[in-house]
């Protein structure tokens, strides 16, 4: 049987044994809102308010809207259970006897390309077979550094460990993603890598604001950014595409909790660098003008009061056939649809929606903000939109209103 997030709210209030007018107090949404989504009235609201009831229920966003957290594909060999295994491998822990290596782990450059191509997996939106590969990788992973203890190694297993922080955090399960950044950085700190360390600690933000710890991923993204902030006339494009990536972690927590103007100073500055880093992939991930332009989307949409307004007339400014990661583009697509549903455009947000779920089937699954928008646009429908009720089940949105 299908619950809705009234009836998910409901059952968090009472188990937290506060009144409606409480969570009200609590959450600064208001008491109507809050009344006629339990009483099932409402059947969504925007992301913004659902993020604000559930940081005031002390829970996360994910377990409020019924997030899915597991992939879609079974495979014999790994899956999402299998990852959180290999991050919290308790052989690897001090005092603990692990077990021998079963067979020879693969050589230091073979083992690299591994990673490289699991990479490539990600950002191509390949969930179920990432989850199926990576357990392995992480294990052939720590057995190569094992026999071969170079920085070279360690810095292959500080992106290993990073891919398994992010598609834990896609997949709904930030607590593993937490202990996969523990050990992300302490790998980078044995290869001896600042920038790489940079990226653990932008990796650490985004999993701090997936669990809606909106100060703490601020905070540690902007004192990393002032840390490695690099002399501009020597610095090198790595430097400046990592500064700007912290840059671009901090803005987001900003924006969530209403600091607009700070977030866009952050994004001024990470443009800046952008531009004379010119485009850069390293480190896991990518850095352009145009990647800093798509958060200036995403943070006027953030906040008790977003911007669609404004959104959409920062989207002027993106070139979509730059974006270089599909999962970034799609990303941005599902701002650019919530800003245009709630300007109005209905149907241009419907067809963008529709045209992402084309591109990225899998990944859409996972992600809230699509889910709530499509909620909302099926709520204020007011004739049957065979198109949109069929995209609604596919989310897992229950179309029966």
């Amino acid at each position: 049987m299908n619950t809705s997030i009234g009836d998910r709210i409901r059952a968090l209030r009472e188990f937290r044994d506060i009144t409606q007018d409480e969570l009200a107090r609590r959450s600064s949404v208001s008491v109507d809102t809050i009344r006629k989504l339990e009483q099932g009235v409402r059947e969504s609201a925007r992301i913004n308010t659902l993020r604000a009831l559930a940081r005031a229920l002390d829970v996360q966003l994910e377990r409020l809207v019924g997030q899915p957290t597991v992939t879609q594909q079974l495979t014999d060999d790994g899956g999402l259970l299998a990852l959180r295994d290999a991050i919290q491998d308790p052989g690897s822990l001090p005092g603990v006897l692990g077990e021998g290596d079963l067979e020879e782990p693969p050589g230091p450059l073979e083992w690299a390309e591994q990673v490289q191509a699991a990479t490539a997996t990600y950002w191509g939106g390949g969930y179920s077979e990432l989850a199926a590969t990576l357990p392995a990788l992480l294990r052939d992973g720590r057995a190569t550094a094992r026999q071969h203890e170079t920085e070279a190694v360690w810095r292959s297993l500080a992106l290993a460990y990073q891919l398994a922080a992010s598609l834990s955090t896609q997949s709904g399960h930030p607590d593993w993603a937490y202990t996969a950044v523990e050990k992300q950085l302490a790998a980078a700190a044995r290869a001896s890598d600042p920038l790489l360390e940079g990226m653990g600690v932008s990796t650490l933000s985004w999993v701090l604001l997936r669990q809606g710890r909106w100060e703490q991923a601020r905070d540690v993204a902007e004192r990393k950014a002032d840390q490695l902030e690099p002399p501009r006339r020597r610095a090198t494009a790595n430097q400046l595409a990592v500064y700007g990536n912290l840059l671009i972690a901090a803005a987001t927590p900003a924006a969530r909790a209403d600091h607009h103007d700070e977030a866009m100073d952050l994004l001024t500055l990470a443009e800046s660098a952008a531009v004379q880093s010119g485009p850069v992939k390293a480190h896991g991930t990518a850095f352009s003008v145009t990647d800093v332009r798509t958060q200036q989307v995403n943070i006027a949409l953030a906040g008790a009061e977003g911007r669609p307004d404004v959104a959409l007339t920062a989207s002027a400014g993106v070139d979509l056939a730059t974006i270089s990661r599909p999962v970034h583009s799609a990303s941005y697509r599902v701002d650019v649809a919530q800003a245009r549903y709630q300007t109005g455009d209905n149907a241009g947000a419907l067809e963008l929606l529709l045209e992402v779920e084309a591109d990225q089937p899998e990944w859409i699954r996972f992600q809230a903000g699509a889910a709530a928008t499509v909620r909302e646009m099926l709520e204020v429908e007011r004739r049957r939109n065979g198109t949109l009720r069929g995209l609604a089940s596919r989310l897992g949105v229950d179309p029966a209103l």
